[in-house]
């Protein structure tokens, strides 16, 4: 018998990706300043950032966390059951459930995490997932570690996914959505998916990693922008790490949700809580982002500039209107050589390549935030014209 050798089977594949101009690669930042990044020792404007709010550095919430490590120490030392569980965590999940409209919310380590945790508890092999095609891998993930039935629509397409729920009415089922999807920047059909829901008797979860913060009133995210409420949308998942600025995400719903997850959300239960002082400054974090409104008007002025400069130079961008916004480019191995071009003209601007997005759709995922400036943005596109035209 002659067993394939896992290690060596690794390292073929990763030989095939660099083939392939897709191999990815770790770059170290060593300094931050503001809207700028050093990197392999060169000072960069930073475009790759999902600090959308410019929050990460903000002075009070550097001030909340030292003050809180202070009282709490560095880690919570223990999981949320087993005496991990601060008053800085409920203060904290009481504020997000009240941001968003929600009877309670649960803190998770990570998105990636949070949304493993809920699709495994609500879902089991004879229940049935609808998803749309540009999810995040981990709604994906989520729904695979389950044991459902997982079926995937046509990206934002109401119909795909009332046929694929419809193939199995007798099922208990979920749909589960971005409400903003990372790397093509546009929003799902939210109300439209809620309706669907409502018509075919199905719970509807919606993954806001990039919305809170940045849309609706108050920045409350996508949900609240769409009109909806807990009834229409029970399960709500969002991030702390994006535009409020620090790690970690949370679960908002019903009582009964939570107590829920709570009893059987293993990637909650069994884990470390995030440290107590993460919490108190991610407190600050939501003042701030809930308050300071000049933040998310300043954002659409930006997406505004970019898109209209974009236009006039020929820049081809995806169609969306919140800071993520790709420039598509196709080729991987041009969407490299573009964004190394950008390194040189001073900008950090990654290549996105598959499989993070389909076949023959790479890009460049520019993000803006408070902290760019408009001059910020007339330097950029006039980087992006020279590097998509140049030799």
């Amino acid at each position: 018998m002659s067993r394939p050798q896992l290690l060596a089977r690794l390292a073929l594949a990763c030989e095939q990706r660099a083939r392939d101009a897709l191999l990815r690669r770790v770059r170290t930042i060593s300094a931050v300043d503001g809207s700028h990044v050093v990197v392999a020792g060169r000072r960069l404007q930073n475009f790759a950032s999902n600090d959308y709010l410019g929050l990460a550095g903000h002075a009070q919430l550097v001030e909340a966390l030292i003050d809180a490590a202070r009282q709490w120490g560095v880690g919570a030392s223990a999981a949320h059951l087993l005496g991990g569980h601060r008053d800085e965590h409920a203060q904290l999940e009481s504020e997000l459930a009240e941001w968003t409209g929600r009877e309670r919310a649960l803190l998770f380590s990570t998105g990636y995490m949070a949304n493993l945790g809920v699709i495994q508890t609500l879902l089991d092999p004879r229940a049935l997932c609808v998803q749309d095609k540009l999810n995040h891998v981990c709604l994906i993930d989520g729904a695979r570690l389950s044991g459902a039935r997982l079926k995937r629509y046509v990206h934002a397409d109401v119909d795909s996914a009332r046929r694929q729920l419809q193939s199995d009415p007798e099922a208990a089922a979920l749909l589960a959505s971005d409400g903003v999807f990372s790397m093509d920047g546009d929003i799902a059909p939210l109300r439209e998916l809620a309706s669907l829901c409502r018509e075919q008797q199905t719970t509807l979860m919606i993954d806001d990693a990039h919305g809170l913060g940045v849309l609706g009133h108050n920045g409350a995210g996508s949900v609240v922008e769409a009109g909806l409420d807990a009834d229409d949308v029970p399960v709500l998942m969002a991030t702390l790490g994006k535009a409020l600025g620090v790690a970690g995400a949370f679960v908002a719903g019903s009582a009964s949700l939570i107590d829920g997850l709570v009893q059987f959300a293993r990637t909650q239960v069994y884990t470390t809580a995030m440290p107590p002082a993460l919490a108190a400054a991610t407190r600050v974090a939501l003042r701030i982002a809930r308050d300071e409104t000049w933040r998310r008007e300043k954002l659409a002025r930006l997406v505004a500039q970019f898109r209209h400069g974009a236009a006039q130079r020929g820049i081809p961008l995806a169609a969306s209107r919140t800071p993520i916004q790709p420039v598509l480019i196709g080729d991987s191995a041009t969407a490299l050589d573009v964004s190394a071009r950008l390194e040189t003209a001073g900008f950090l601007v990654p290549a996105i390549r598959p499989p993070t997005v389909p076949e023959h759709s790479a890009r460049l995922r520019v993000t803006f935030s408070a902290a760019h400036e408009e001059a910020d943005i007339e330097r950029l596109l006039a980087a992006l014209s020279s590097a998509m035209t140049g030799p």
